[in-house]
């Protein structure tokens, strides 16, 4: 089967690459020509760990090719994806659908036979008939559907998502539709993994309430730990005997300085939004987004007690800036709020990260990048744990301890102990929703 996918962007390069090595042809779509041009080369604009071995090989064997031309993408094509962005609008929260309804209109105006238009970017409740408006009024003699198919693919791990899922959610109105979904998804009907088929609007609601009941699970967790700090209990020890719940699972657990990334925070404010404008106040959800962002400020407070009182003049080493581990991706992350804070309080900040450098050096203005943590560590004052990189899990304290001016660790990932980090040699250490120590 032919596929077109309309934009490159973390969810159509990956869910492009993958239905190509499902076997089928995939012609993926994008307007910035720096972008395809890159594509061409073999070079992938996002960090996804395997991606670059997966789309080399699928170009390789022919099935998957990369273009500017959306009129010869989708000719032959039984289905287009649209996997534009969907940002947050300015002004009232809600998801900006201007990408989403240009890119229908153009597949309209370049159509010419049967084709399934699918809405793989993440919309709100009632956008896949406004698509279904949109190509009927661009192009009235033609013969299509609509069906919307959102995505639930982790960064990091988003191959092993598409592959192997959770379930597939499809929504259609047509069995016409239907057939072609399931010849798209047949791999893995073949492999037994769960599709979920309904109608349209189901479809676009599940991934609103799937993404603001995992963000929901996160934020309880971290509220919960910020009680712990008061009462002197443990959140990991809270947290494992909640998560082993069968009702509750383990899962999204753990607490941290708040969640980021390009899901959640968009998709809990479009459904808040979506409640309002149904006079069906979205309350869970918007207490989640508020408590959400005082987490973040409540880190802030955190850093600025173990160092005193004031950043001035205090060098601070902050170890990853992505929003979660195996990315690069910077939205929303939690050291867009504090780096900002400490370099504006007067603090020296340096950072290292495996993948952040290349968007967070236009995001965080005024920190100086390092190559590894015993680097950015050498005469700092405090030591700030962000992402829960792999290679920050079982970093040397002591040599740490002995290269820095004085010894401090904020540990926002609960990676550590405050017995190891006692017997490291530092001489004060705080983390999340634990009982820390200062001998200072």
């Amino acid at each position: 089967m032919k596929i077109a996918m309309i934009g490159t962007g973390y969810v159509g390069l990956v869910s492009g690459v993958c239905f190509s090595d499902f076997g089928h042809e995939v012609v993926c779509v994008d307007r910035d020509p720096g972008k395809i041009e890159m594509l061409e080369r073999g070079e992938v604009p996002i960090f996804e760990p395997g991606l670059d071995q997966l789309m080399a090989r699928n170009v390789e064997a022919g099935r998957l090719r990369f273009t500017q031309d959306l009129a010869a993408a989708i000719e032959g094509a039984q289905a287009v994806f649209i996997a534009v962005g969907t940002p947050t609008r300015r002004g009232d929260g809600h998801a900006d659908l201007t990408y989403v309804m240009a890119a229908a209109e153009e597949i309209a105006r370049a159509a010419r036979d049967y084709v399934v238009i699918v809405t793989k970017s993440t919309v709100p409740v009632g956008t896949n008939r406004q698509v279904a408006q949109v190509v009927a009024a661009a192009n009235p003699e033609l013969d299509f559907d609509v069906a919307s198919n959102p995505e639930f693919l982790r960064e990091g791990a988003a191959i092993d998502d598409f592959m192997k899922p959770d379930r597939v959610v499809v929504g259609v109105q047509t069995e016409r539709a239907g057939e072609v979904m399931a010849e798209i998804y047949r791999p893995l009907y073949l492999r037994e993994f769960p599709i979920v088929t309904t109608d349209l609007e189901s479809a676009e609601m599940i991934k609103y309430a799937a993404n603001a009941f995992l963000a929901t699970k996160i934020t309880f967790i971290n509220e919960i730990a910020a009680l712990c700090e008061k009462v002197g209990s443990d959140v990991k020890q809270v947290a494992r005997g909640m998560g082993l719940d069968g009702r509750i699972g383990k899962t999204f657990l753990h607490a941290g300085p708040g969640y980021g990334g390009s899901c959640f925070p968009k998709d809990t404010r479009a459904l808040a939004r979506i409640g309002q404008e149904h006079a069906c106040p979205m309350s869970i959800t918007e207490t989640v987004i508020k408590v959400n962002e005082e987490t973040k400020r409540r880190m802030t407070d955190k850093l600025l007690e173990l160092c005193g009182g004031s950043f001035n003049g205090k060098t601070i080493a902050v170890l990853g800036v992505t929003f979660k581990p195996n990315t690069d991706d910077m939205r929303e992350a939690p050291a867009l709020t504090l780096l900002p804070a400490m370099v504006g309080g007067g603090g020296q900040v340096r950072v290292t990260d495996p993948q952040g450098r290349r968007e967070g050096e236009a995001l965080l203005p005024g920190v100086t990048w390092w190559e590894d943590a015993y680097a950015a560590a050498t005469g700092a004052d405090l030591l700030v744990v962000l992402t829960e990189w792999n290679e920050f899990r079982a970093l040397d304290l002591g040599r740490l301890a002995k290269l820095m001016r004085t010894r401090r660790m904020a540990d926002l990932r609960n990676i550590y102990t405050a017995e190891a980090a006692r017997e490291a040699g530092f001489s004060a250490y705080d983390s999340i929703g634990r009982v820390g120590f200062s001998d200072l």
